[in-house]
């Protein structure tokens, strides 16, 4: 306490002369419109410019929660385009039966939301973990997609986890076709550029132009058809000179991967089991 008031002895003059400039600042700021406009302008300024930097902040927290909405509308919209498309193709007759749209849309696809919580880049042999395993419905043979095309399959599950065959991965192997002609070849990828993979065995007659967007074929039960994959970047001729070798884009940033969804087609036992007859 003693401290404290030869402190404050010593620096009086300069309590006084703050306590002084505050009141005349004050005096000047109130009764002179001119300071008083200025003051005004300059108070709601610093106010908005705080807001502004409040609202920033706090949308930048919110970020998490909105992904994760955009998330569930992405997968109900997939999952209604995915079976529509399945629809279409099994010839469905709206003459013959006139039944509303939702009721068309069957639960032949669902879809799991995940979040990506390993991802390797720089093997020849990439995985990707996600936080969602057997207890949540996932199970190997799964395709896994995100907002901009295919990721890769479910390789292995636990409880908890999915370990899942990036495309990024030479054995990793994906019916593909060239979106509009249905000439279709196998998707593979070679190690090195994680932009690009390869479609091979796509027949020499096919008729394609660099650009053309490259999707999921529908053969195969793993993926729906038209998931997109990238597009046309490059091509070449194979050796055996009755097929093209083609250089596709990927469609999806494998270095910024984080929300994915994973496809369970319902009819993949029952289409296993008839290979299997």
């Amino acid at each position: 306490m003693r401290k404290l008031l030869q402190f404050l002895h010593q620096y009086n003059y300069w309590f006084l002369f703050i306590i002084l400039e505050v009141t005349s600042f004050i005096l000047i700021f109130k009764y002179n419109n001119y300071q008083h406009s200025v003051y005004l302008t300059s108070a709601n300024t610093a106010t908005g410019k705080m807001y502004e930097w409040k609202s920033t902040v706090t949308s930048y927290f919110h970020l998490k929660s909105i992904n994760e909405d955009l998330l569930d509308r992405n997968i109900e919209l997939e999952k209604k385009i995915a079976n529509l498309q399945a629809t279409i193709r099994e010839e469905y007759s709206l003459e013959e039966d006139h039944r509303l749209l939702d009721d068309v849309v069957t639960s032949k696809y669902k879809f799991f939301k995940a979040h990506v919580v390993q991802n390797s880049l720089n093997s020849a042999n990439n995985f990707i973990t996600l936080d969602k395993g057997s207890l949540d419905g996932i199970r190997p043979e799964m395709g896994v997609i995100d907002g901009n095309g295919v990721v890769g399959i479910v390789y292995k599950t636990s409880p908890h986890y999915s370990w899942v065959m990036s495309l990024l991965n030479t054995k990793s192997n994906i019916s593909c076709k060239i979106a509009g002609n249905n000439y279709f070849g196998n998707l593979t990828w070679e190690y090195g550029d994680v932009g690009y993979a390869y479609l091979r065995d796509l027949p020499r007659h096919a008729t394609f132009s660099l650009g053309d967007t490259i999707v999921t074929s529908g053969f195969s039960a793993i993926f729906p058809e038209g998931i997109l994959v990238g597009t046309i970047d490059d091509m070449s001729d194979i050796d055996d000179g009755f097929s093209f070798y083609l250089k596709v884009k990927l469609s999806v940033d494998f270095g910024k991967l984080d929300g994915v969804r994973v496809i369970e087609n319902e009819d993949l036992m029952e289409r296993k089991q008839l290979g299997e007859d």
